[in-house]
């Protein structure tokens, strides 16, 4: 007999595919599940379709020019967001500066500096911030916030004039720093912070448990451990929901039209009076609007709906490329 006869496998050595008759519970609960996420495709989908049908009379009058007008005359067809995009981006990236390290550094106190028995309680009150509603912190923000911040304004633009957007003009704004731009940022920096705290814990939360004990065997202090094997880890989760913030404070309206004076010129001298972002345009415009100038308004709205999905999206693929998502993923 050939060595290769006794080598080949018989019948009973040969692997069988095992097959599970699915019950009518799983098929219901896959055909639910399977339901709910065509239908967040069909539902984004559908509001691009609207936004773009309702814009395209705007953009007939205009074309490109959308883009880089920076004057708002709907009567000589004269409209664009040349000038409100990049002050509401400018409001955006100032509430980042803001929430991003008081996010990470909260972040980092209740997943590994807080005793156990008081980091739920840290987690609800995170959580609480998330939840209060925009006018609520709007509201915070005029009557509170801003009285108490033009103090630390007119320190800025004294001692640090010498960075450009610190720079206060008198003679532009005689010896006014409410309503400005800077005190919008810090507005929606509030609604911010909850969000890259909580994604930034559970980022977090996620290091290797054999990786924090090698560093102690190594004579590592906990801050040694944080900074060569926590925040690595979690690096790209950081990003991640720094990026989740950033489209949360570019959609922001309440606090953004509390707080600011509408203008339509690019001015990133941010402790200036005035500003202007598109939701706050819309909001403010869309009741007394004509039709032209409706169609104007959902033209900035659809600018700002795919600038915002484009960065979620790009903070999803992010995540999921990070090793937190990548070890999330295979949980």
């Amino acid at each position: 007999m050939a060595v290769a006869d006794t080598l080949a496998p018989t019948d009973d050595d040969r692997p069988r595919t095992i097959v599970t008759r699915v019950s009518a519970g799983d098929r219901v609960f896959r055909g639910v599940l399977r339901g709910a996420g065509i239908s967040v495709l069909v539902i984004t989908a559908s509001i691009l379709a609207f936004l773009v049908l309702r814009s395209l009379p705007a953009f007939r009058l205009e074309g490109f020019r959308f883009f880089t007008t920076s004057s708002w005359l709907i009567s000589t067809n004269q409209f664009g967001v040349a000038a409100i995009l990049p002050l509401g981006v400018l409001i955006a990236v100032i509430a980042l500066i803001i929430a991003v390290p008081v996010g990470v550094a909260t972040a980092l106190l209740i997943s590994e500096y807080a005793p156990v028995r008081l980091r739920r309680p840290l987690i609800a009150v995170i959580d609480l911030m998330a939840a209060i509603p925009s006018i609520v912190v709007a509201l915070f923000a005029l009557y509170f916030l801003e009285p108490r911040i033009l103090g630390f304004d007119s320190w800025l633009g004294h001692y640090l004039a010498f960075v450009p957007v610190f720079r206060f003009r008198p003679a532009n704004f005689p010896g006014n720093y409410a309503s400005s731009t800077f005190i919008a940022g810090v507005a929606v920096s509030l609604m911010v912070i909850p969000i890259v705290t909580s994604l930034s814990r559970q980022v977090f939360s996620q290091a290797p448990q054999g990786e924090r004990e090698a560093a102690y065997a190594l004579g590592s202090t906990r801050w040694g451990m944080i900074r060569t094997v926590v925040l690595p880890y979690g690096r790209a989760g950081v990003i991640g929901a720094s990026m989740l913030g950033l489209g949360r404070a570019l959609g922001e309206t309440i606090a953004v039209s509390f707080i600011l004076s509408p203008v339509f010129i690019f001015n990133y001298h941010v402790l200036e009076s005035g500003g202007n972002s598109p939701t706050f345009m819309i909001a403010s415009r869309i009741l007394e609007a004509g039709s032209t100038e409706i169609s104007a308004l959902f033209a900035a709205g659809m600018v700002l709906f795919v600038m915002t999905i484009g960065v979620n999206t790009l903070a999803a693929v992010i995540i999921s490329r990070s090793r937190s998502g990548a070890s999330a993923s295979a949980d």
